[in-house]
C-alpha cells in the first residue's frame, strides 16, 4: 500500500508523526484531501480539523489554529500556530471556553473553541 509520511507540528511542541494513507484539512482555498503521489502543494491553513487516516486503518484528529502546510515527494508537513490531538482535548472546558466567547462577542475564540469541539467529536 502507498503511504506518505506525516509531520503534525505546533509552535510549541510536535504533535503527531506518522504513515498515512490520507489526510484531510482546510486551507483557505478549501478542504483539500492529500493522498499518496499527490502533486506538490503549500497551503495556508484555516483553522479546522486535520484528520489523518493512518495506513493501519486508524483516524487520527488533530484541531489545528494557523499555520501551513507542505506536501512533496510523499511527505506531508503541518506547520500550525497551535493544534492538539483531539484525545487531549478537555470538552467541558471547550465548552465554557465556546460559551466565554460567545457572551464576549470574541469571534476568533469562538471559531478556536468550535475547532476544538469538532476536533474531539471527529475522534470518538
Amino acid at each position: 500500500m502507498a503511504e506518505i509520511h506525516v509531520e503534525v507540528v505546533a509552535a510549541d511542541r510536535s504533535i503527531w508523526s506518522g504513515e498515512a494513507a490520507m489526510v484531510i484539512a482546510r486551507t483557505l482555498s478549501g478542504d483539500i484531501g492529500i493522498m499518496p503521489s499527490h502533486e506538490p502543494v503549500l497551503g495556508v491553513l484555516q483553522s479546522g480539523p486535520v484528520t489523518v487516516r493512518t495506513t493501519e486503518g486508524g483516524t487520527v484528529v488533530v484541531a489545528v489554529h494557523g499555520g501551513f502546510l507542505s506536501f512533496a515527494d510523499n511527505k506531508l508537513s503541518i506547520l500550525a500556530e497551535i493544534a492538539e490531538l483531539a484525545e487531549e482535548i478537555d470538552v467541558a472546558r471547550a465548552e465554557r471556553a465556546l460559551e466565554r466567547s460567545r457572551s464576549a462577542a470574541d469571534a476568533a475564540a469562538e471559531r478556536r473553541a468550535e475547532v476544538r469541539l469538532a476536533a474531539a467529536a471527529g475522534a470518538h
